[in-house]
């Protein structure tokens, strides 16, 4: 008579802690805090720092699927570090570029506040992670969102109209810089459209559930 089988021990907060995606984000958080003290002075440094924490972000969404690691930290660790990281090059570019200061502010500001409020939206409504946008919900997000290529496509050239901006602060790559701007422009353009629409969407969301909430408490009075 065969033993039964024995049951699989269960996962504790440090494995998920441990987890191979949630390893890649801690080196990303790594690599773009040496990127932020090499900003000022050695573009090049930056420039290949920068871009590894950038290509990890590619990374750590691939292991999370194939070693079923998929985690509510890694999600969230995820967007803070994107987040983080293009604010702290945002930072130095309204040094480098004064007259832009508000510009860079404001950017900054979308960048966070939809992207918080997205997540948190999908969160606490659905329960789900916040790339889970279906088509009737918003076409553009669901693309966005849904097709691994197209994110990270926008997002790259998001990154790198950002990083061309940073390159045109020094004299020996202004020109490179310029063009690496003009090539990225329109993918970062279209990154800012789909930041508002996330933004509209998850203020929609929030307001369509205070409104039920809202109103099953006016029926119970």
């Amino acid at each position: 008579m065969s033993s039964p089988a024995a049951s699989p021990s269960a996962v504790t907060a440090e494995d998920v802690l441990w987890y191979i995606p949630n390893k890649i984000g801690y080196a990303r958080v790594v690599t773009a805090v040496i990127s932020f003290f090499t900003m000022p002075s050695c573009p090049v440094t930056t420039g290949l720092v920068y871009s590894i924490s950038c290509l990890l972000d590619a990374l750590d969404g691939t292991m999370a699927r194939k070693y079923n690691q998929v985690s509510r930290l890694g999600a969230v660790l995820d967007m803070v570090t994107d987040r983080a990281t293009t604010a702290g090059l945002l930072c130095f570019l309204t040094l480098a570029f004064p007259a832009w200061a508000v510009f860079f502010q404001v950017l900054l500001g979308l960048d966070i506040s939809s992207h918080y409020m997205h997540m948190y939206a999908s969160l606490a409504i659905s329960g789900g992670s916040h790339k889970n946008v279906t088509k009737e919900s918003s076409p553009l997000l669901h693309m966005y969102y849904s097709r691994r290529d197209v994110l990270f496509t926008v997002c790259f050239f998001n990154e790198a109209f950002f990083g061309g901006l940073y390159l045109m602060a020094f004299a020996d790559y202004y020109t490179v810089g310029k063009w690496i701007a003009i090539l990225s422009f329109p993918l970062w353009a279209f990154k800012q459209f789909a930041n508002v629409i996330q933004l509209q969407r998850a203020a929609l969301m929030l307001a369509t559930e205070d409104a039920k909430d809202a109103s099953e408490k006016a029926r119970q009075n």
